[in-house]
């Protein structure tokens, strides 16, 4: 059995997708799209890639997506996410470069630790999640509800 969301194949008495998570057959409640009901942002594109897009470039994309999306709540979040959190890593990480050899330690360590998070939160917003950072995650979503 084919899912209807998003193509893979699954067996046929799966009951969701192993792929997308979206319900399968005549057992499908539609309780997948309760979760998350904006499927395209005020952009044209559909929320989780106007998510993922919020952080591509980090803060930048962010501030671009703050300043154009008026409808999704979910885009909203990714983009005020993406500002605070690497926002506040970029600044750690200027400051840090001023200090001798210390700095540079922590510095190195902040970019690796950046590039994962990046990583992570790209995927949990292609993936339609509102994953919050912990500290910047609520503020985001306050920020978003606006």
């Amino acid at each position: 059995m084919f899912c209807s969301k998003c193509g893979t194949e699954n067996p046929e008495d799966a009951k969701f997708c192993s792929r997308c998570g979206a319900g399968m057959g005549a057992g499908a409640t539609g309780a997948e799209d309760a979760v998350k009901p904006e499927t395209e942002s005020s952009t044209g594109m559909s929320a989780n890639v106007a998510g993922l897009l919020c952080y591509v470039a980090l803060w930048i994309t962010g501030i671009v997506f703050v300043v154009l999306e008026k409808k999704s709540t979910f885009v909203k979040f990714h983009a005020w996410q993406s500002i605070m959190t690497f926002g506040v890593l970029t600044v750690a990480s200027l400051i840090l470069s001023w200090i001798p050899i210390i700095g540079l330690i922590l510095g190195i360590l902040i970019g690796v630790l950046s590039s994962i998070l990046w990583i992570i939160l790209m995927i949990q917003a292609g993936t339609g999640k509102m994953w919050k950072v912990p500290l910047v995650g609520d503020w985001a979503e306050k920020q978003a509800k606006k």
